[in-house]
């Protein structure tokens, strides 16, 4: 009977990720997702986004085995089946200069993945979770018709629209090729839709004919991670680990579809379209993604305490949509953070038990906007809240807060500041052992 629950707990789960992620509505509302492929999402879990998304070099947190994507080499740590569920909201406030502030939210599902061990040595994963976020919704405007006239009194309204995302489902093995060596990779599929549509319109004018250009691009294709740690072991539990990971140069399939439509604006609301000017679906071309290397180191003991950093370098220059570079330049992040558990054994007091977790981020993005390079700044804190456990599963709840800023007043550019919130749950169980009775 277990193994029914079970199985229907993990069909459920997944169905639910695929609806979820199946649907085009934003997850993120920021002006600067309408460049490149939108908002990167984060590639690591809420255990290690409380910790500044630090995850290179690091295997199991506190003896739980816990789901690595950033490095798919930290599977092999896995001895136990391990399943990890998330949601996550962005609380979003935009400022520019002269103009008053608007307050954005969202709330979606995170991730879904499985671990599984094949032997002493290694173990497969698989699962999904957000690959980038489109989402974008703002005005500009221009007076006297934009003919700079004083007797012209009309103004011109230019309305941007950004909406959908990219997911990424994956599967990888990592393996324990030596006493302190292991290696990983994930081969993965990412598929989705991205619509953008540019419109101007003249509300002022009765009459005035308003255009609209919507333009959408349905893309899908194959993309490997792979990846390395190497452990230095002082004693039975304090550990120095190094690794290495990077997500590979890989092209993905994309087709555009481009509209030119016409229509009437009545009484501020936006009437029927009187025409398609321009209606085409173009051939099929290529995505080429770049190159990006993730560096680690991390101090661990066991059941204490973690310390580490992370330098990651995205090869963003390189990015081209349909042979088309998109003008992006090579980004640059550094993570830093740990974890402090006073007392995980303790049996009198429960936050004796409990893993806290900080961390900073420094991230000169891919962005750089009006001669101006796009940084990110961010400080993270976390909870590791275990519950209670029974002869062969463990269960954690995992909580990250995320409060920082991006972009700048400057050069008419959008300032953010933002909170996002993460909350997962993780299981570990043993699931196929034989029991012996005598």
């Amino acid at each position: 009977m277990i193994k029914y629950i079970r199985l229907f707990i993990i069909v459920s789960l997944t169905a639910t990720a695929l609806g979820a992620n199946a649907q085009s509505t934003a997850t993120t509302s920021s002006p600067y997702s309408r460049y490149g492929l939108g908002d990167l999402s984060s590639s690591v879990m809420p255990q290690n986004i409380g910790m500044g998304g630090i995850g290179t070099a690091i295997n199991k947190i506190n003896s739980y085995n816990y789901i690595n994507f950033l490095n798919p080499a930290a599977y092999s740590s896995m001895n136990y089946v391990v399943i990890d569920a998330g949601i996550s909201s962005n609380f979003n406030t935009l400022s520019k200069s002269g103009q008053s502030n608007q307050t954005n939210s969202s709330f979606r599902l995170s991730h879904i993945a499985f671990g599984i061990p094949v032997s002493k040595q290694s173990a497969i994963s698989f699962g999904m979770r957000p690959y980038t976020e489109l989402g974008y919704n703002y005005r500009q405007q221009q007076s006297n018709f934009g003919t700079g006239l004083p007797a012209d009194t009309n103004t011109v309204n230019y309305l941007y629209q950004g909406d959908g995302g990219l997911t990424k489902a994956y599967i990888g093995y990592g393996v324990r090729l030596f006493k302190h060596l292991s290696i990983g990779a994930n081969a993965s599929y990412i598929f989705g839709n991205l619509k953008e549509t540019r419109s101007t319109e003249v509300p002022d004018l009765y009459g005035t004919l308003n255009s609209r250009i919507e333009e959408s691009n349905s893309i899908n294709g194959f993309n490997y991670d792979y990846g390395a740690q190497y452990s230095f072991d002082f004693s039975e539990k304090k550990h120095l680990v190094f690794g290495y990971s990077a997500s590979a140069n890989s092209k993905l399939n994309t087709q555009n579809s481009y509209i030119v439509s016409s229509y009437f604006t009545e009484s501020g609301s936006e009437g029927v379209a009187t025409d398609s000017l321009i209606n085409r679906k173009d051939a099929k071309a290529k995505i080429n993604l770049p190159q990006i290397n993730h560096f680690g180191i991390s101090y661990q003991h066991d059941g204490k305490y973690i310390i580490g950093a992370d330098y990651s370098i995205g090869n963003w220059s390189s990015l081209t949509v349909a042979g088309i570079n998109k003008g992006l330049q090579n980004s640059k992040t550094l993570n830093v953070g740990g974890q402090v558990t006073p007392n995980m054994y303790s049996l009198s007091n429960y936050f004796s038990r409990v893993d806290y977790r900080f961390g900073l981020i420094y991230d000169q993005t891919y962005l750089n906007v009006n001669n101006t390079n796009i940084k990110k700044y961010a400080a993270t804190f976390g909870m590791g809240l275990p519950l209670p456990r029974n002869n062969t599963a463990f269960y954690k709840i995992n909580l990250a807060a995320e409060y920082g800023k991006r972009g700048t007043l400057t050069n008419g550019l959008v300032k953010e500041n933002y909170i996002n919130l993460h909350l997962s749950f993780t299981l570990n169980d043993q699931w196929f052992v034989k029991y012996r009775f005598d």
